[in-house]
């Protein structure tokens, strides 16, 4: 390693250079990274809802399905209207009661079921369906094209049509996200930095792998708007330690060594072993998302992950050649430092290590409690606004047509016209279906003449399976909900073991059963995995315990408090909340114990070890937590997407909850567990005294 820092040292400059020209591709591959927007595409392929919108989109072509409300047109101006939307590049079909009798015949010749599913008083429904699936560019394209009759009183709703107004917000505020994150992480620098200018230099330096990270994005094919949205604040909120960790080193041997280049040699050399050691664990949280059947976590896991490591390398790499070009400003243009070694605190913890210990133990049950009983939402509509068209065209099918979502039953069609006649009276009586639209309801001598079922046939009909269409009053997610297609499968399963449900409703119902899998899922691969890397790290047995057991504390206290507070949080919050905080907390911990150990060996007695790690250290990790904070709270204030909004929340205040816990509560653990970890640690020193 130390060749190596004398190569990165000597040939700087070039390396800078290429550095930069790296930026020009990377920047082209972010341009054609793909987003996607439709978080219920992450459902594994073998659940039974996905395996149903396949169906659904083969033999239908009713993947993407969305409802046009109009009101107060008359039947031929909606016919007119009709045939635009049909023309639009996109739109497969636009579905209306001239599809079954002519415009001239009076709506009340129409089959009951049929007339109250397309009329309520003045207002009618057209139902839209798209040639490809629901996050795909030309649905999308088509959706903005409709959405423009709005101005004609008539509203979109439907999933593709809240997928299409997510893109939209998403697309108009990150860069937002990216500004303040970087303008409040600059103001916590400058106050934990003696230097006007480092702080500065810093964010230039993680714009590198920022922008590698984000370009080499292009491998993966895509990446969702949860992880394009939150990859800047967190790569930058958890990866500016390593260039505070060179520049306090760099500075320290300058006054040891005649010229800067050896001084940077020497820092580098130093640097590199803390960050590469320091970002395996938050590596480590990272990669334990891909353990989720919900390929979303995979998507967040793997980008962040690389993130970290992109941002060591162009610590050790890039950074060394910027602060030496920087380096007299970065003397010169100084001011005191405001984050300062904490005093009292070293004090008050060695004296009152047991009360805080009792305290400790007296929080963490009722915290683990109201972690567990924190209510979550799965609904998506929840996380937008409630001014988005997509949003108000829900309400109207709601208000106008008793309609909120549509489960679409696949039955084979080898079962007899008789059985789904059955069937599909059965679902009527199921409570909170408010219609239900199948071809074999429309057969027989109470059809009007006028009525054609052959042009019902067509769409009901097709690839050797039959649709039975049916409206529901509840919204997806609900327990209503649930409960109501645990009763239709009930129902068609009789006729046919292999029936199926699509639509929101059935996916959303397998995303709450695949997540609650999920959340135990990666909370076990993230502990056992930091718990392994901690104990090489150490050669320890009781540390990994110690250590990860105050930041889940951290972790219970943090996402406990919604439960105080009364607030719901998306389903994917209690997922990833608890990964990512242990990962790119868990450093603070190790920091902490890393110091703990070295003054021990430097002949302290257990509380004066302790009193001194919680001085030395305090100003790093308050720096490294109020960026965090910072640069979380600082978009979640302004997020008006609640998904967004909330797992930054809870990550700003994570962050500092756990600066709080590692200066207070693991100090005491460590003057408690002293001669555990003395038995059961490789070559721990024997504290003075004992």
């Amino acid at each position: 390693m130390e060749k190596l820092s004398k190569f990165i040292v000597r040939y700087r400059k070039i390396i800078l250079i290429l550095s930069i020209v790296l930026l020009i591709p990377s920047v082209f591959g972010y341009l054609n990274t793909k987003v996607n927007y439709d978080i219920l595409s992450y459902l594994p392929a073998d659940s039974e809802s996905m395996q149903a919108q396949d169906i659904l989109n083969d033999d239908f072509n009713l993947s993407s399905v969305d409802m046009l409300v109009v009101n107060g047109m008359k039947d031929k101006d909606v016919l007119k209207l009709k045939k635009e939307i049909q023309d639009i590049k996109g739109v497969d079909k636009v579905i209306w009661r001239d599809d079954a009798t002519d415009i001239s015949v009076p709506k009340e010749a129409i089959p009951e079921n049929i007339q109250k599913m397309l009329y309520s008083g003045d207002s009618t429904m057209l139902i839209i369906t798209f040639k490809e699936p629901t996050a795909s560019d030309t649905t999308m394209n088509a959706i903005a094209q409709i959405k423009k009759y709005a101005q004609m009183d008539c509203y979109l709703a439907g999933f593709s049509a809240i997928t299409e107004d997510t893109k939209d917000l998403v697309n108009q505020e990150t860069p937002i996200y990216s500004l303040i994150a970087v303008l409040l992480c600059l103001v916590v620098l400058c106050l934990g930095l003696k230097s006007w200018v480092a702080p500065i230099v810093f964010l230039i330096g993680i714009m590198f792998p920022i922008i590698y990270n984000m370009g080499t994005n292009v491998f993966l094919g895509q990446i969702s708007y949860i992880t394009q949205a939150l990859a800047l604040i967190l790569q930058l909120a958890v990866t500016m330690d390593y260039s505070i960790f060179l520049l306090h080193r760099y500075q320290e041997e300058k006054t040891k060594t005649d010229t800067k280049e050896d001084a940077m040699s020497k820092a580098i050399h130093a640097t590199f072993v803390s960050i590469t050691s320091s970002s395996v664990t938050t590596i480590a949280g990272f990669l334990a998302l891909c353990a989720m059947q919900l390929t979303l976590g995979r998507d967040i896991g793997i980008v962040m992950a690389k993130g970290v490591i992109l941002g060591v390398v162009c610590t050790v790499l890039v950074l060394p050649s910027l602060l030496m070009a920087f380096d007299k400003s970065i003397e010169k243009y100084t001011h005191p430092v405001l984050i300062k070694p904490l005093k009292r605190t070293p004090k008050f913890v060695s004296k009152h290590y047991k009360a805080i210990l009792i305290a400790f133990v007296l929080l963490f049950i009722p915290a683990i409690y109201c972690q567990a009983n924190v209510g979550q939402y799965y609904d998506l509509t929840q996380t937008l606004p409630a001014e988005l068209p997509s949003v108000e065209g829900t309400s109207q099918l709601k208000e106008k047509f008793n309609m909120t979502t549509t489960h679409f039953v696949v039955l084979d069609d080898k079962v007899p016209t008789k059985d789904i006649q059955t069937i599909i009276d059965r679902i009527e009586n199921v409570k909170g279906v408010t219609n239900v639209l199948g071809y074999e309801k429309y057969i027989g001598p109470g059809v009007p003449s006028t009525f054609e079922p052959k042009a019902v046939q067509e769409i009901l009909h097709n690839g050797g399976k039959r649709l039975i269409v049916v409206n529901s009053d509840y919204r997806a997610a609900t327990d209503q909900e649930n409960a109501q297609l645990d009763e239709i499968d009930n129902i068609i399963h009789e006729y046919d073991k292999d029936a199926k449900i699509a639509g929101e409703g059935a996916l959303t119902r397998d995303l709450i059963q695949v997540t609650n899998i999920d959340f135990q899922m990666v909370n076990v691969v993230s502990i056992v995995a930091i718990l392994l890397i901690i104990a090489i790290t150490f050669k320890s047995f009781s540390l990994p315990f110690i250590l990860v057991l105050a930041i889940e504390f951290a972790i219970c206290v943090n996402m406990g408090i919604p439960f105080l507070t009364h607030t719901q949080l998306p389903f994917i919050a209690g997922i990833v909340i608890g990964t990512i905080q242990l990962g790119a907390c868990i450093d603070y911990a190790i920091l902490m114990t890393t110091r703990f150990k070295e003054e021990l060996q430097n002949g302290l007695g257990v509380k004066e070890a302790v009193a001194t790690s919680i001085r030395m250290t305090s100003p790093s990790i308050i720096t490294s937590g109020l960026s965090f904070f910072a640069a979380c709270s600082g978009v979640a204030m302004i997020a008006k997407m609640d998904m967004i909004a909330a797992l930054c929340q809870l990550l700003g205040r994570g962050a500092l909850i756990s600066v709080i816990v590692i200066l207070v509560v693991l100090p005491s653990m460590l003057i408690v567990s002293q001669k555990l970890i003395q038995k059961t640690t490789k070559n721990w020193p024997v504290a003075k005294g004992e």
